[in-house]
């Protein structure tokens, strides 16, 4: 079996982050190396769901994977069956009518917005690197974009003048972002420190190493995770989470769901509808603790 030209099609056509692309490779090759020692199946035509019913059993009853993991895997390996159904290597998907595994809506809390002021106060430097890494703080709460999208923002993407960012979304869709008054500060500042530290390099790519190369998935992780352990006690302090409470604290504001939808590149209304849960638990939590007949109160 040749995974190969799904993983060329998840990186070429798809246009996956490195991220992504691995995780479907470990996923769609367990499965197999899976079926192999149990079926003796390497073709994937061979494959039924009773066998693909046999490793989600695996997978929750002797690896004790939690559902959302395993529901995880299954769309790694249903992307992989459906890649063959468009090149017509397979005429039916043996996932076509699975069901995901039930999994409970976990409510993530945002940064607070003093939180993320208190992030951005540690970096009141002028050199290359504070001015980097603030930059990357400053795009994910100001725009909302993904990592991928951080990652391979060019400066053909900005324009000052009109005051937007063009982000390469999803299924190469492009969405414009308004660009606040505090990125365009930013953005100039940090052009003019890359132009200094950089005199004779030509950089399509906005955010940079310390070496001057493109930045790459962990670096961005590591500098949005590292400002945030300073000034949070939350479990999670991902790229992700400074989207999300982008998104939610849009909504807290006033905005409505559509133009949140549109700024987060989403395909579907539901996938924005989560960002609201959040706003929707803090009514409770305060209505439990202010009503004077909550059950909460002594």
């Amino acid at each position: 079996m040749d995974i190969k030209p799904f993983i060329d099609y998840l990186q070429l056509e798809r246009q996956n982050s490195a991220h992504t692309v691995t995780a479907y490779r470990a996923d769609v090759e367990a499965f197999f190396a899976f079926a192999k020692a149990e079926y003796d199946i390497t073709d994937p035509e061979a494959v039924v769901y009773p066998v693909i019913r046999s490793w989600i059993v695996q997978l929750v009853e002797t690896q004790g994977l939690s559902n959302r993991s395993v529901n995880r895997k299954i769309a790694s390996l249903k992307e992989y069956f459906n890649f063959l159904l468009k090149i017509g290597e397979q005429e039916i998907s043996p996932l076509a009518k699975h069901k995901a595994l039930k999994t409970k809506k976990k409510v993530q809390v945002p940064f607070s917005g003093e939180e993320v002021d208190t992030a951005l106060d540690l970096l009141s430097g002028d050199d290359f690197v504070t001015l980097r890494d603030r930059l990357i703080l400053e795009l994910f709460y100001g725009t909302g974009m993904r990592r991928s999208e951080l990652i391979n923002l060019k400066w053909e993407n900005i324009n000052l003048g009109q005051g937007t960012i063009k982000v390469l979304g999803k299924g190469n869709k492009e969405r414009l972002i308004p660009l606040l008054s505090f990125l365009k500060s930013s953005l100039v500042k940090y052009e003019q420190k890359v132009k200094e530290k950089f005199p004779r390099g030509e950089f399509p790519f906005i955010l940079l190493s310390n070496t001057g190369k493109k930045t790459y998935d962990s670096l961005i992780y590591r500098t949005v995770t590292g400002y945030f352990k300073q000034v949070s006690r939350k479990a999670k302090k991902s790229p992700h989470l400074l989207r999300h409470s982008f998104a939610t604290h849009l909504l807290n504001g006033g905005a409505d769901l559509n133009t949140v939808k549109e700024l987060l590149g989403h395909t579907s209304l539901a996938a924005t509808q989560v960002y609201t849960q959040v706003g929707v638990e803090r009514l409770k939590s305060v209505y439990g603790e202010s009503h004077p007949r909550s059950k909460n109160k002594d």
